[in-house]
């Protein structure tokens, strides 16, 4: 990975789990937190690295079960993951941060802002699963409701990451998909859908908290996106009581696809402190 804008990955444990990151380090405050979306890892973010480094000092990390951090079964859903979302926190002794959480990010983000409200000073999330009822296109609907959890053991990973990458707007650097491909081989991939597998049962929780958060919250929607409709980002808007939706014409992967915009969104966010 050496020509892309991330700085070179280490590797620590958090909570008895060895997680991956990357560290701008240097003085700039305040400090972003970006965790890696699915099935891609922390180098989804390496269009958007640069800008944001440019000011505030950047932590990306690949959750837990995730890109290639360790994964824990325990944390393999949205209320374990916001939990483990604050034991980060405190771990890498990053004060009061600014996260940027899309797509499975989403959810933990949002449970984590609802369970410890002073942990983020502003939350941008999107591109995740949140509404009730489900507002999930395929495939990603049938692997969260399908009875039949075992078939996709049988399924080729590399074709999975593969199509995903196939139906990104702009395409992905050679060197990344190949760092999303190692992320899910193995039995990588089908072990990381049980995350999403928890949303029938927890999404409902979730819902219920939305309304107590007061942590501001940016919602990014993308307009083109048919994996995570639109409704899930207007399903936010209608019930967080502190919240700015932004909606752009990408596809499912924004801060990729639209890269300064995103970034000018996550800017935006740390330049309102009070919200929107």
């Amino acid at each position: 990975m050496n020509t892309t804008t991330i700085p070179e990955v280490r590797f620590r444990t958090v909570d008895g789990v060895r997680i991956r990151y990357a560290d701008s380090e240097g003085s700039h405050e305040p400090t972003i937190l970006l965790t890696s979306p699915w099935p891609e890892s922390l180098y989804a973010f390496d269009r958007i690295w640069t800008t944001l480094a440019e000011r505030f000092r950047v932590v990306a990390v690949d959750l837990p079960g995730f890109g290639q951090s360790e994964r824990r079964d325990d944390l393999l859903s949205p209320r374990a993951m916001g939990e483990f979302l604050s034991h980060l926190v405190a771990e890498f002794e990053l004060g009061r941060p600014y996260v940027v959480a899309p797509d499975v990010g989403t959810a933990a983000a949002l449970f984590a802002a609802a369970d410890h409200p002073d942990l983020f000073a502003g939350v941008v999330v999107g591109a995740g699963g949140v509404a009730v009822p489900l507002q999930l296109g395929e495939p990603l609907l049938s692997w969260v409701v399908d009875p039949d959890f075992d078939k996709y053991r049988h399924v080729d990973p590399h074709a999975v990451v593969n199509a995903a990458m196939n139906a990104h707007a702009g395409g992905v650097p050679d060197e990344i998909r190949a760092d999303y491909l190692t992320s899910y081989e193995g039995d990588r991939f089908v072990e990381s859908m049980r995350y999403v597998r928890r949303y029938p049962s927890q999404l409902p929780e979730l819902a219920e908290l939305l309304p107590t958060i007061t942590t501001p919250v940016t919602i990014v929607g993308a307009r083109n996106d048919h994996v995570v409709p639109l409704a899930n980002a207007e399903f936010l808007a209608q019930r967080l009581p502190n919240n700015h939706l932004a909606v752009l014409d990408t596809g499912h992967y924004a801060w990729e696809e639209s890269p300064a915009e995103y970034a000018a969104l996550v800017r935006q966010t740390v330049d309102r402190p009070n919200g929107w």
